[in-house]
């Protein structure tokens, strides 16, 4: 198995930090955020304790910023009511913010040793393709039932005592993650598994498994606005509950403003520059973003929908403002040392 930091030393808080990170997350995007993560915050009472904008800034760049808000609430309860340790009981730890079945599996089984069925996409590719069924893995009936059969198998397993059932839940998301890889490309000949393979046996590998299309994302156009003012960038935090709650971005609206509309936002004295326009992609949601430089005098007064805006550094960005990767196409600091050659 692949080498991670996790698993050097798998403690339950170790796996519990990983598990969340490495949802919706390529294990070699995580593994640097884990290890700033784990030397900031070794322990769950540590973690209880950061503010939320100390824990965005470790996250920042890794998305889904509510997983990071629920680990931090599931702290404070571990903390609070079970003695800073991570529950040992199911049902325990499903009743813990974040934490459904695939977590808790895996904290059990890897960290606990206890045959619980860690299911992931790799996972269920794998049984799906292994067992030739037709089911379809995005239908939770499906899932539940390939847990179940995984659980029974790991019970069946670990009879002996040598055998560790969080070393076989891994062992099958390695050879998910690497072997059994998805649509026409899996490396059957370097499966240990192909010879009882439905799938392999029957050339089926190419249609399964059977998954329903993802829903079509909803577009938003947008205009933001790399608003600079002297050495400083502005930056406004996103105060609404939902998607990228609590992070800085840029100043921004709706729609696409031509030079006229942006002029009419800054006033005459603003120096204004086109930007390349921009793409970034949510899970069910895609932001076409066309930009603006906007250089405002120092005597001048900020305009007022930018009253709430900090004047970030370049530091002081890098250190003390979480920033939304959306708002990061731009390379802005390095524009503005360019801007700056330009103007001397």
């Amino acid at each position: 198995m692949r080498k991670m930091p996790w698993r050097e030393d798998p403690s339950p808080y170790h796996v519990y930090v990983s598990e969340i990170m490495l949802q919706q997350t390529r294990v070699e995007t995580a593994t640097p955020y884990y290890l700033r993560f784990i030397q900031e915050l070794p322990d769950l009472k540590s973690l209880s304790e950061a503010s939320e904008e100390r824990l965005l800034k470790l996250w920042e760049g890794l998305g889904y910023y509510s997983r990071v808000r629920n680990m931090k609430r599931t702290a404070e309860i571990c903390v609070r009511e079970h003695g800073g340790e991570i529950p040992e009981d199911r049902s325990a730890l499903l009743h813990l913010p974040g934490i459904g079945r695939y977590t808790a599996g895996a904290i059990l089984s890897i960290a606990m040793h206890r045959p619980e069925p860690v299911a992931d996409g790799n996972v269920l590719r794998v049984l799906s393709r292994f067992t030739g069924s037709r089911k379809d893995i995005s239908d939770q009936k499906t899932r539940l039932w390939m847990e179940e059969e995984l659980h029974g198998f790991l019970k069946a397993w670990t009879l002996q005592e040598t055998r560790d059932p969080g070393m076989l839940n891994q062992a099958l998301m390695e050879l998910g993650a690497l072997i059994c890889l998805p649509n026409s490309a899996p490396k059957c000949a370097e499966c240990p598994w192909k010879e009882r393979c439905a799938a392999f046996r029957n050339g089926l590998t190419g249609e399964l498994p059977v998954k329903s299309p993802r829903k079509a994302r909803e577009t938003v156009d947008k205009t933001v606005f790399i608003v600079r003012r002297g050495e400083s960038l502005a930056l406004l935090r996103n105060s609404r509950k939902g998607l990228l709650s609590g992070l800085y971005g840029l100043p921004e609206c709706q729609g696409k403003l031509n030079e006229e509309d942006v002029r009419a936002r800054f006033g005459k004295n603003a120096v204004i520059r086109p930007l390349k326009d921009a793409k970034h992609i949510f899970t069910h949601l895609e932001w076409h973003m066309k930009a603006w430089l906007v250089i405002l005098p120092m005597e001048d007064p900020v305009p007022d929908f930018l009253k709430d805006a900090v004047f970030a550094t370049e530091e002081e960005a890098g250190s003390a403002y979480p920033v939304a990767t959306a708002y990061k196409k731009w390379t802005l600091f390095q524009r503005l040392r360019e801007l700056k050659e330009e103007d001397t």
